[in-house]
This record gives structure tokens, sequence and C-alpha cells, in this order.
């Protein structure tokens, strides 16, 4: 076996590369493939779940885009996959300007790779448990203007800070370095998913175990938290099946196996 083969088959499973694999992606490896089935296993509306997200993540940033916004800083951008943020937007906005930020080096480096030197996206390695390091990147800086309304995404990333006051404070400090006019886009795992099969503690055992990034689910009380301060877009905090800008959704029971709890909210 070759060198680089030993490295790969080496490779412990990342979050980004079981998204990836969930999502039927090709930038994944035996580790990831291995740990995504054992969630899977017990969790079978994970797949759908995690097509879901990505399908209100393109929803989001459209409207976002729509709204004006030009630019956007997507945190825990993971792996590159059909209709990525930058190529969302520029279908409203031409020219608009992306920073990706991921903590997972492979993810980074795919994304630099489909960048090939685009002057107006970047995608840099950093940590959303470090705000301010985060903010402070020279290259985050360079693409973005913190005097024009940002984009903030934070999909499918909070969950991988299981402290909830942490999160919340994560959350509240990236949303107080942005401009009014900004909006914040939330996707997270929903406890009240995974509490009707009642084995809520599997699927963050699954990621403590094989992956360097633990993770939690919150309730939608929880996810509505993370929202303080802004001004939330119709229909508010609602399964990602059921999002869709000014939609008016009475109830959030039936898709008790929805996955995720997502919402979309602008700073005034």
């Amino acid at each position: 076996m070759s060198d680089n083969r030993s490295r790969t088959a080496r490779k412990a499973a990342t979050a980004a590369r079981m998204y990836d694999y969930y999502l039927g992606g090709i930038h994944n490896f035996a580790a990831d493939r291995e740990a995504a089935e054992a969630v899977i296993g017990q969790y079978p509306f994970i797949r759908d779940a995690a097509r879901a997200n990505r399908a209100f993540v393109v929803n989001a940033v459209r409207h976002v885009a729509g709204e004006g916004v030009r630019q956007f800083l997507d945190l825990g951008s993971g792996i590159p996959t059909v209709d990525n943020v930058h190529a969302v937007v520029r279908r409203v906005h031409p020219g608009a300007r992306v920073a990706y930020v991921d903590i997972d080096p492979d993810a980074v480096a795919e994304s630099m790779e489909i960048l090939g030197g685009d002057e107006h996206a970047v995608a840099v390695r950093g940590d959303v448990q470090n705000p301010s390091a985060v903010l402070g990147h020279p290259e985050v800086r360079r693409i973005l203007d913190f005097g024009e309304p940002i984009g903030l995404l934070l999909a499918a990333v909070l969950h991988f800070i299981p402290d909830h006051e942490a999160a919340d404070r994560v959350a509240a400090q990236f949303v107080s370095a942005l401009p009014k006019g900004s909006f914040v886009v939330v996707s997270h795992s929903a406890t009240e998913s995974f509490a009707l099969i009642d084995q809520s503690t599997i699927t963050e055992n699954v990621y403590q175990r094989r992956t360097s990034t633990p993770g939690t689910v919150r309730t939608r009380e929880q996810v509505e938290r993370l929202f303080d301060g802004l001004e939330m877009v119709e229909p508010g905090v609602v399964w990602a099946q059921q999002w869709q800008a000014g939609a008016q959704v009475a109830d959030t029971t039936p898709l008790g196996l929805g996955g995720l709890w997502v919402g979309v909210a602008r700073k005034v």
C-alpha cells in the first residue's frame, strides 16, 4: 500500500465528511461512512434531514440575497457540494463576496480548490467556538466589509457545541459583530426528533467516539433563544422541511422526525 493510501485508510471520521456522505457526496472515507451508517442505523431520518437542511440553506441564502445582502459568512461550511453559497447568491448579485470557515482542514482544502483563486471568496480554517479569531482573520476581513449587511450562516454547526450556554454565547458574539440589516441563518438538530426514538445519547456518543467534534441536540425553545434580539422572518423556527420565507406554519407537530429546527432573522 502506498503512503497516500495508508494515510487515507488511517483518516478519522469528521462531521463534515459524514454530512457529505448523508448528502450522497464523494468527499468521504471509510471511517466517515462507517460512523455515518452507525448514526443512520439508529436514526433513519438523518439522511433526509441532511438533505432538507441543504435545501433550507439554499432557500435561506436566496431570500437573504433577495433582501439586498451581497456578502456572507458561512461558519462550519463543510465539504463543498452542489449549490455552494457563492453560487446561489451570485445568481442574484454577481460578484457577491463569501467567506467560508471550517475547522476541518480537508473541507477547507476542497473549498479552496473549488474557489480556484476567486477574488471575492475565500475558505479559511477556523473554530466557531473562537469568534474573535474568526472575525479577526485577515482573509475574512479582506473579503467582508463589516460596515455593510452580512448574511451569517450557522447551519448545522452549533450542535457541535455541547454546552448550551456556550452555544448561546458564541451565537451572540458573532451577531454582535454584524451591522444592522444583516441576517442570521440557523439550523440545528432537534431534541424532539431524537426523543421520539428515546435514544438521544446514541448519536452524541457516535460523534464523541469517532470524531473530534462531539455533538448534541436542542429543543425548539433553545434554538429560538439563539435569535434573541433579532427580528424573525416568518414562519419563525420550524422544521427544515417546512421553511419558506413568508410562509404560515400553524403546526410543527406532524414532522416530529424532521430532524432539524431552522430559522432566519434580521438584525434591526
